[in-house]
């Protein structure tokens, strides 16, 4: 799980070096011109667990997902998700040895449905305005939340918490209209993506934040922007 690992320092001293920038663009944020943003994406999952402890998307499978973001400024928005992912993989590709999958291969398919909520913050401060509020079309950002994860594989439902992390970029083509590119990774507090066989296959007892699987998403994102907000009502001194 080095890959993991290292994900997550990154995303861990990316958040730690936001926070004084994250501090100045609270006094500086402009009002959004709009409250609400509706958006889809469409991608590709990769999963990370027993079967696949390193390897991104070796065995790339469909995402798609929908969202609604709250924009409280153009610093900083709330994001709810809804995201279904189909995935497999298999022990054929592992360098490690199952003790009970030595005589053949384990493989699976599993689907997933994830609903998370998301606090996200942009680098710049993002959309179209008058040249005097500094806005930037061009923004990398950074999102960290909390969801719940229901999925099934070889007929066995599951349901566990889940931890998103993502970084992305997003650039404002119209006023309204939202293009993004964005990475997730997503760690599940269960270990039951991978089917019953692989639930603890080295019969090791562990705490439910080491045994667990991982999920990783990329995906291409477009979003309309509604609710106009009426700055003279919403001032902000």
């Amino acid at each position: 799980m080095r890959h993991i690992k290292a994900l997550a320092s990154l995303l861990t001293l990316l958040l730690v070096l936001a926070r004084p920038a994250a501090g100045a663009a609270q006094a500086t944020a402009q009002p959004e011109t709009y409250r609400w943003d509706l958006g889809a994406a469409l991608g590709m999952a990769g999963y990370l667990g027993d079967a696949n402890d390193s390897r991104l998307f070796s065995h790339p499978s469909l995402s798609a997902a929908a969202s609604l973001r709250y924009l409280i400024n153009t610093r900083f928005a709330l994001r709810a998700l809804l995201t279904y992912s189909s995935l497999s993989g298999s022990t054929a590709d592992m360098d490690n040895v199952i003790p009970s999958l030595r005589e053949e291969p384990y493989s699976f398919k599993s689907s997933l449905t994830d609903f998370q909520v998301r606090g996200e913050y942009n680098f710049m401060p993002y959309g179209i305005g008058e040249s005097y509020k500094q806005l930037r079309r061009f923004s990398p950002y950074l999102a960290l939340g909390l969801g719940l994860s229901v999925g099934s594989c070889e007929g066995k439902s599951h349901a566990a918490l889940s931890i998103p992390m993502a970084v992305g970029v997003k650039y404002k083509l119209r006023p309204r209209i939202n293009l993004g590119l964005e990475f997730a990774m997503t760690k599940l507090l269960g270990d039951r993506l991978d089917g019953p066989v692989l639930d603890d296959p080295y019969l090791i007892k562990s705490s439910f934040l080491k045994n667990t699987d991982w999920y990783s998403t990329i995906a291409v994102s477009i979003s309309y922007e509604f609710g106009e907000r009426c700055i003279a009502c919403n001032r902000q001194d």
